[in-house]
């Protein structure tokens, strides 16, 4: 069996992943609060654990693995988003988990085994908030339903902050109800003109935090092997999970991983800066989702990441390249150095770095394999990347005669000149003492090859 490698969060070193049970390997993923278009911010996580989940796949089996990640529908964004439009939260939430689905998919992302929204989910949440109170680690105030976080003495152990660290960061909400500032909450009341569900402490609707502890309960049991998100989740969000599930007294999860963040141009994304892009925006832009995923994938999960245009041009390059050797190939086994690469704390780097490799070696059954389980091919080319049927030869021999000619008088300025004219024209040109190969590439135009 091979042997998986992860990076735990919550321990700060590398652990082998044992699942709790082998024939049933469990995962949960904070997903998306649908209010608006995912930015590509949002989708490095969903190509994150989509890798990982096509790797525990391979290893364990599909029917062996279980991976879970929510849609919150239910929040004081998607509130307001329903108040600025007219709109009604039911048409926007379905609307956006739509457009959601819809561009994971376009980046080759697997639809988990159970996407639950939080809506569906009231009844387990207010179970679990009434349990913590007879725990005594809860408490009603004021229509409010609270976690005492002094209750649990472990709070702090993920992030690694201290009280005053964690007041600071969580931009802690002073009121007159909590016993503690660092208290959270777990349940609040509805006005007329909010959604609302009856509960003990009135008519109302959940805490952020409490939604992902009582769907991976229902759906993954009290305790599961993998939580998965964006590290600017571990902090209030996931170290919030730890201490009302365990409380609880479910073990909850063994091993936390989280995402670094990403960045454009070297900067940090911001629509002041104009460099804030949806994922439909750059599909928009002319950037295939398998390009775009190659991009996630070029840097490893645990560093921060900048999406750069050289970045996209490098990846469609190499992967208009790799499509071209395996189009009539049929999927061998998937090799195992690729496969060591991502068992090793998901690796995607060193991943792709032997599918160089493979395609040097000319091994393109392996390489489309490869391809595969990096979710960087489906079950045929793209249409984007289908090969062009033309006829280079003639244009292949004619620069071949001038570089001979230049060699004899030293002078390059025609062959640089018919080089410049093709690439021009969109064709790839690669010289070398074994001869001289033509490429149609991307944006290749023949009748920019007439005058030439």
């Amino acid at each position: 069996m091979t042997t998986i490698r992860l990076w735990n969060s919550r321990s700060r070193q590398l652990e082998q992943l044992v699942p709790i049970d082998p024939d049933n390997v469990r995962m949960y993923v904070c997903g998306p609060t649908v209010y608006d278009r995912a930015h590509i911010g949002n989708a490095r996580p969903a190509v994150v654990f989509d890798t990982l989940y096509r790797l525990l796949r391979h290893v364990y089996g599909p029917e062996h693995v279980t991976y879970v990640r929510n849609f919150t529908d239910v929040d004081d964004k998607i509130n307001a988003r329903a108040a600025s439009t007219g709109r009604p939260i039911a048409e926007i939430t379905a609307e956006t988990t739509q457009w959601y689905l819809d561009d994971m998919a376009a980046l080759g992302v697997l639809e988990p085994d159970h996407m639950p929204r939080a809506t569906a989910y009231i009844g387990q949440m207010i179970a679990m908030i009434e349990d913590l109170i007879a725990r005594g680690h809860a408490y009603a105030a004021d229509g409010h339903a609270l976690f005492a976080v002094s209750s649990y003495q472990e709070y702090g152990a993920l992030s690694g902050r201290s009280v005053d660290d964690m007041i600071a960061g969580a931009r802690v909400e002073v009121a007159p109800y909590k016993r503690d500032p660092m208290d959270f909450v777990l349940w609040k009341p509805s006005d007329a003109d909010t959604p609302g569900w009856d509960s003990p402490w009135g008519r109302g609707r959940p805490g952020w935090h409490i939604e992902c502890s009582a769907m991976a309960h229902d759906l993954l049991g009290a305790s599961f092997d993998i939580h998965g998100g964006g590290n600017d989740l571990m902090f209030p969000h996931h170290e919030n999970e730890i201490a009302q599930s365990r409380c609880c007294g479910h073990d909850f999860a063994k091993i936390w991983l989280h995402n670094e963040m990403l960045q454009v141009e070297g900067k940090k994304m911001s629509k002041s800066l104009g460099n804030f892009f949806t994922v439909q925006d750059v599909l928009e832009q002319g950037v295939p989702g398998e390009v775009a995923r190659m991009v996630y994938l070029m840097t490893h999960f645990g560093k921060p990441m900048d999406w750069t245009a050289a970045k996209a041009a490098e990846a469609e390059k190499t992967l208009r390249k790799w499509y071209a050797q395996v189009e009539d190939t049929v999927a061998g086994e998937v090799p195992g150095t690729v496969i060591a690469a991502l068992s090793d704390n998901i690796n995607t780097p060193g991943a792709l770095a032997e599918l160089h490799k493979l395609s040097s070696a000319g091994d393109v059954a392996g390489l489309r394999a490869g391809l595969g389980i990096l979710g960087l091919i489906g079950s045929a080319i793209p249409d984007w990347a289908q090969t062009v049927a033309v006829d280079l030869s003639a244009h292949a021999a004619a620069l071949g005669d001038l570089r001979a000619a230049a060699m004899e008088t030293k002078d390059f300025s025609a062959v640089d000149a018919m080089k410049s004219g093709l690439i021009a024209a969109g064709v790839e040109v690669r010289m070398s003492k074994a001869g001289i190969e033509l490429v149609p590439g991307p944006g290749f135009d023949a009748a920019k090859l007439e005058a030439l």
